[in-house]
């Protein structure tokens, strides 16, 4: 969908590396392709995992809670992290595998599993924009909601143009968008496209929120966290939830230890101060992983990462305590049950 022809190439402009590609190359992604000077995706309809998960698991905590999504993917990434938890479909993999679907094929199958949702997730979506645009509106038509979980290297047109189906997006931030954590370990040569991407998705009017990845010894920086929480507030909005994600040895930094909980206090303290009003913690079971009230500190939404375990608002979403109204979005796609 997104690309333009050079003299003896083509650019693809899907994503924010703009990579130049030969004939008969791939881009960095490895899953676009030019073909006769024609930019052609590899995996359109190639799913490697299918799956039904709590929308909390996304994490997507105050848009349509206690909701199911389902979670759909292919192979390949715009990053090269080497922290990757799901490494063996987003890095590793050698060849494009996976069960072919179409738009209504993945729609038939959510609705199947009585899913509220469809989540473009596991790697990144950006990577497979044409099947998840179709899809995305063929589940809008059929009146699903549709989600991305993003390391946020969309191209600001692409975003714009999948924007018309997409409901919320959660954009994941590592190391605290430290410009030289993102060089090092995930092989990304700038961090400012992430925000660009942030605000292009504010200004299409798609609900965020944003996660941040601590990785100790090299992406714990908490002046680097500060900095990212403040411009949330400025940027977008005090009330955009940030989830601080705890890390776990994995793929190809297996020597470093689990983010300690005294890191994630420390991070989560530093969110509220600088004036976010929903923070959790994530990867971690902490009472934090729950929506209080701002105002009076009531319980509102108690969760973990399987689910909502307790639902206490109002039908008006309003705190059961001081009135104070929660910002929960996606309400027609809450589950009836979470009410009673």
């Amino acid at each position: 969908m997104f690309y333009k022809k050079l003299k003896d190439a083509i650019k693809c402009e899907t994503c924010a590396r703009g990579c130049v590609i030969a004939e008969g190359q791939l881009g960095f992604c490895r899953v676009r392709k030019n073909i006769k000077g024609k930019l052609y995706s590899l995996t359109y309809g190639r799913l490697c995992s299918v799956a039904v998960d709590p929308i909390e698991k996304k994490p997507l905590y105050m848009f349509a809670p206690g909701s199911h999504t389902l979670s759909i993917s292919t192979v390949g990434c715009t990053f090269n992290c080497k922290f990757c938890c799901n490494y063996e479909i987003s890095q590793e993999w050698r060849e494009i595998t996976g069960e072919e679907y179409t738009p209504k094929a993945v729609v038939d199958l959510a609705k199947s599993y009585n899913c509220e949702g469809i989540s473009y997730t596991y790697t990144e979506p950006t990577v497979q924009l044409e099947f998840a645009y179709d899809t995305a509106k063929v589940a809008s038509e059929k009146g699903l909601y549709n989600m991305f979980v993003t390391n946020g290297y969309t191209a600001p047109e692409a975003i714009k143009e999948i924007s018309k189906y997409l409901s919320a997006v959660t954009v994941d931030f590592k190391g605290s968008a430290n410009p030289e954590f993102y060089k090092k370990f995930s092989l990304v040569p700038k961090v400012e496209p992430v925000f660009d991407a942030l605000l292009a998705y504010k200004q299409n009017k798609v609900y965020t929120e944003v996660t941040d990845l601590l990785i100790p010894k090299v992406g714990d920086n908490l002046d680097d966290l500060k900095k990212l929480c403040k411009w949330i507030v400025d940027n977008l909005d005090d009330e955009t939830p940030f989830h601080i994600l705890q890390f776990f040895p994995t793929f190809k930094m297996l020597d470093l230890p689990r983010t300690s909980l005294i890191t994630l206090e420390k991070a989560y303290d530093i969110a509220k101060k600088e004036g976010l009003k929903y923070v959790y913690l994530g990867n971690v079971s902490h009472k934090a992983e729950s929506t209080y009230c701002p105002v009076c500190g009531t319980l509102a939404i108690e969760r973990t990462i399987l689910g909502v375990t307790k639902f206490s608002l109002k039908k008006d979403l309003k705190c059961l305590k001081c009135g104070n109204k929660i910002p929960i979005f996606g309400t027609k796609w809450i589950p009836e049950k979470l009410w009673k």
